[in-house]
């Protein structure tokens, strides 16, 4: 071999080596992604997240593109989050009273696909980190968020330890960006109009005039001042929700999602978070626009809550004046339109009230917001003590939740004495009404025919129940009556009813009633919570799955979107001529062959695009996980059922248990299979009757909701607890691990840790 042949063989050698490498680390990166596709990188913990530079003053440039005001993003050339890695990620400095050029520790905003369009993490493009400037306890922004989402959209939280270039910035906690993503995932829509409530500091000439919040200009220009708008062209819709919560308060329903609005503003009251729309300061909330054509205020900005932040209270300012905020803080502050129009109808008043009675009975009054401030603070510590760039003490960290550090009110000094306060105010201390014996006639309610739903509800001069067809509707309101002429029975025997036109779709329901001094709604968290009525015949859609990554294979091996029915009948059935749909303007979009039923049989069909082309049956359409509605018609062209779903989780079913004929739930699949005796998966579920939380939890659980007994098995099937009537477990002696509730016919996966 000569001299340039032995060059060349190197050459290609090295070559070939470098593809092997390139090869090694793809498959590498891939078996990190698949081996964290399970998880969500907003699942509580500490993230680790690792971020590299090529500037060494990357600091100094970070601190000139704030000083700019205009956008500017540092490149990162990689990032690394829990090993898994991006690059070319663009990096700015966020915040407001958060950040200082003198602080090592500033708070971030990391868009992930800056540069590389849809590069994400878990499916989330942008992360925001808080340094936790103002708490002492480093818990208050993830607290807050985790018992807000309880009860309406608010973005995820969790924690992240930071390096830059192999230095150890700190602990941050890394919350989840107000985008597309989090408009789909809570409101079923990616786009819309969306704007961050904020006073930008522009000037609009011909615009004059303190800003407040939620103030109607009719030259829509003058929101810029106020408003950043992260949508499209949208100042004009904003404007028509303004002039309507403004001029024509009779017609605010039409414009806005009042039950969410009153949720934000109960949450913020009770657990005196004064740096949001709840205060005079036009700032730290996000107005969305549903496909309803309703706006929605959502949360932002938790890190003050918990009575940090004290601007616009009369100075000064005493722990007392925290503690015993009025309920109806800001009613009559001409500068917030929120608060003032809101708390002038009395009903709102009364519903807003039942909000917040159901925040103080579930995290409250049995001091569960001690315990879960524990929890976390058992997450972080080692981390807290580790950090270089803290703001606080060690010993200011563990004292906070219970004392004061500085003018920083202690949560349990402040939730206790709150709590009490507001137990005995007359608008808590009032008795509302009841609403018991929840029933339909018939109890089996068929496709397009109508239902009369009756509940038994003492104490009350007003009764309504909200209804709607699928999770992206608003909630149509029909007053009950208790006249005899409404499906109710006799006349004034304190049965409430209201018939409702049904389709082929399950109802979701909930109630409202009030009586002179106080509201109460049925189940206590509607809207977000809700009864249900399934509507089924004899055949039915019986379970989907939207996101098969590894739970089913067709006769291919393929894993794809999969459809079940099931025929209740005692009979055959052909079904020829029949359609199955994903589209309620074509419902005729795939229809069955000469194909057949058994009676009490189960039937698949995949969706996934294969038409005749593969054996068995398969449509031309696939499913969306994200939302998604599955329509099944008969050959006159009359949908027997249809069931919509949304965020289906990764290899789980929506199935109707009982099987056959009840609700739909997300659950273990129990493909091809009775759904009878179907395990309920997730503790969060939309539908679920029984609530568990915290979960995980390392010393005890509670449960909500009407049960009798409760059973507790390890993973081995062993029974390793029964009791009657409990609404708290001691959980402190069992081992980490997954334990399995079982809560009457229902059963719920925990996790000890």
């Amino acid at each position: 071999m000569g001299c340039n042949d032995y060059r060349n063989f190197k050459n290609d050698n090295r070559i070939r080596l470098n593809i092997m490498r390139r090869i090694i680390l793809v498959i590498y990166f891939l078996f990190l992604s698949v081996m964290s596709f399970s998880q969500d990188v907003f699942d509580l913990g500490v993230r680790q997240i690792e971020i590299f530079f090529s500037q060494s003053n990357w600091d100094d440039s970070l601190d000139l593109y704030y000083a700019n005001n205009l956008g500017e993003r540092l490149i990162a050339d990689s990032i690394l989050i829990d090993g898994i890695a991006d690059q070319n990620v663009g990096i700015k400095y966020k915040g407001n009273s958060s950040y200082n050029v003198n602080n090592v520790k500033n708070p971030m905003n990391i868009k992930l696909d800056y540069v590389n369009n849809g590069q994400s993490i878990d499916g989330y493009n942008v992360l925001k980190l808080s340094n936790g400037f103002r708490d002492p306890a480093f818990i208050r922004e993830v607290l807050a968020y985790e018992m807000a989402r309880e009860y309406m959209p608010a973005p995820k939280a969790t924690y992240a330890n930071v390096f830059v270039n192999g230095t150890l910035l700190g602990l941050y906690t890394c919350v989840q960006s107000i985008d597309d993503d989090f408009t789909n995932e809570q409101f079923y829509e990616r786009k819309g109009p969306l704007f961050k409530v904020e006073n930008t500091g522009v000037t609009v000439p011909g615009c004059f005039g303190q800003l407040g919040v939620l103030q109607y200009y009719a030259d829509t220009n003058c929101y810029k001042r106020a408003y950043e708008m992260q949508s499209s062209n949208d100042w004009t819709k904003l404007g028509n929700f303004l002039d309507t919560l403004n001029n024509y308060f009779t017609n605010i329903e039409d414009v806005m999602d009042i039950d969410r609005a009153l949720w934000m503003m109960a949450f913020e009251n009770v657990t005196v978070c004064l740096d949001g729309p709840i205060n005079t300061i036009p700032h730290n909330f996000y107005l969305f626009q549903d496909n309803n054509g309703r706006f929605s205020p959502v949360l932002w900005d938790m890190n003050m809550a918990f009575g940090v932040f004290t601007n616009g209270l009369p100075t000064p300012i005493s722990n007392s004046d925290l503690q015993e905020l009025d309920i109806f803080h800001n009613a009559a502050d001409p500068l917030n339109i929120l608060t003032t129009q809101i708390f002038s109808n009395d009903r709102y008043k009364k519903m807003y009230v039942a909000h917040m009675r159901t925040i103080l009975d579930e995290l409250f009054l049995n001091n569960y917001y001690t315990t879960r401030a524990l929890d976390l603070q058992g997450i972080i510590n080692n981390y807290i003590m580790s950090d270089p760039n803290t703001f606080f003490s060690y010993s200011d960290f563990t004292s906070n939740i219970n004392n004061s550090v500085g003018n920083i009110i202690g949560i349990e000094e402040l939730m206790s004495t709150r709590t009490s306060f507001l137990q005995n105010l007359p608008e808590f201390s009032s008795t509302p009404p009841t609403i018991t014996n929840i029933s339909s006639n018939p109890t089996s309610v068929l496709p397009h025919t109508t239902v009369n739903i009756t509940a038994e509800i003492s104490n009350t001069n007003y009764a309504y129940i909200g209804y709607r067809f699928k999770f992206a509707d608003k909630f149509e309101k029909l007053q009950m009556f208790d006249d005899g002429n409404h499906g109710d029975g006799n006349a004034g025997d304190g049965v409430f009813g209201a018939t409702i036109d049904v389709d082929a779709r399950d109802i979701q329901y909930y109630f409202y009633a009030e009586n002179i001094d106080a509201g109460i709604f049925s189940p206590q968290r509607a809207e977000k919570e809700f009864h249900q009525l399934a509507v089924v015949s004899g055949l039915v859609i019986n379970e989907i799955m939207a996101s098969n990554l590894s739970a089913i294979s067709d006769q291919d091996g393929e894993y794809d979107d999969w459809v079940e029915l099931y025929n209740g009948n005692n009979f055959d059935l052909n079904l020829n001529g029949y359609y199955l749909s994903d589209s309620e303007n074509d419902l005729t979009k795939w229809s069955f062959p000469n194909v057949t039923i058994g009676a009490n049989d189960y039937l698949i069909i995949w969706c996934d695009t294969a038409g005749s082309s593969q054996a068995g049956l398969h449509t031309t359409y696939r499913l969306s996980a994200d939302q998604e509605e599955v329509y099944l018609s008969d050959p006159t062209g009359v949908t027997i059922d249809a069931v919509h779903f949304v965020n289906m989780q990764i290899d789980k079913g929506y199935a109707r248990v009982p099987n056959g004929t009840g609700i739909m739930r997300y659950q273990g699949h129990t493909y091809d299979g009775s759904n009878q005796t179907a395990t309920v998966i997730n503790n969060s579920d939309v539908n679920s009757d029984i609530r568990i939380y915290p979960n995980p939890s390392n010393n005890r659980i509670y449960i909500l909701g009407a049960h009798d007994m409760i059973t507790v098995f390890n993973m081995m099937g062993q029974k390793i607890y029964e009791k009657n009537n409990v609404n708290t477990i001691d959980i402190s002696d069992w081992e980490d691990g997954v334990y399995f509730v079982k809560i009457d016919n229902q059963t719920v996966k925990i996790i000890k840790q």
